[in-house]
């Protein structure tokens, strides 16, 4: 018989205080009814994301990544969220470019390739955080009886600029392997084992 199936995906976390202080961004920001904000535990760099995979293989990709070497990863955002992509984005995700981020993503998809659990993707890689995503339009019940998506709803009013105290430098505390469980309020998301990463110089860690 067939293994079970896992949608999985490889991040990096973020700290406790910076993703607390982006929660209370969202919810000054995020208001919009087209918009449904991440909860806090969903604000992670996504690195690879595998899409369903055998359950049997999760402690070969376990190894995978936790078997990269660990180093400092300094992470800063931008201060204006961007929505991806077009006139009517379906997220909006805050850019945070890092030389060292990109580095590691890079390891972590030639060796998830060469093990052919992953393919990487045509698009270069993004170093962003996504933090709210946009509600579809509502479309009429099908012969099936079931509603199709529709089109991004259209965003009144985008989220704004960040704070300045969430524009400081920072360290991802670690990187880890995912499960992610779909579920019609959003995906719930289940850290099946991860790699701590020193700190960075000058990044905040906890």
């Amino acid at each position: 018989m067939k293994s079970p199936r896992a949608r999985l995906f490889a991040a990096l976390d973020l700290p406790d205080e910076v993703r607390a202080a982006l929660a209370t961004w969202q919810e000054r920001e995020c208001v919009d009814p087209a918009l449904r904000a991440l909860e806090p535990d969903a604000l992670h760099m996504t690195l690879c994301f595998l899409g369903y995979q055998p359950e049997r293989a999760i402690p070969d990709i376990a190894s995978i990544v936790t078997g990269l070497d660990p180093r400092p990863v300094e992470l800063r955002f931008e201060p204006e969220p961007l929505g991806v992509k077009g006139r009517r984005p379906r997220l909006y995700g805050l850019d945070a470019p890092s030389e060292a981020a990109t580095e590691l993503q890079a390891e972590l998809e030639q060796r998830l390739a060469s093990a052919r659990f992953y393919r990487p993707e045509k698009r270069p890689f993004w170093p962003h955080v996504t933090v709210a995503r946009v509600r579809s339009e509502r479309k009429p019940k099908g012969g099936s009886g079931l509603r199709k998506r529709g089109k991004p709803r259209v965003v009144e009013r985008p989220p704004g600029p960040l704070p300045k105290e969430l524009l400081e430098p920072f360290g991802a505390v670690r990187i880890a392997l995912y499960r992610s469980h779909l579920r019609s309020s959003g995906a719930r998301y289940e850290r099946l084992t991860a790699l701590q990463l020193p700190p960075a110089t000058s990044g905040r860690e906890r």
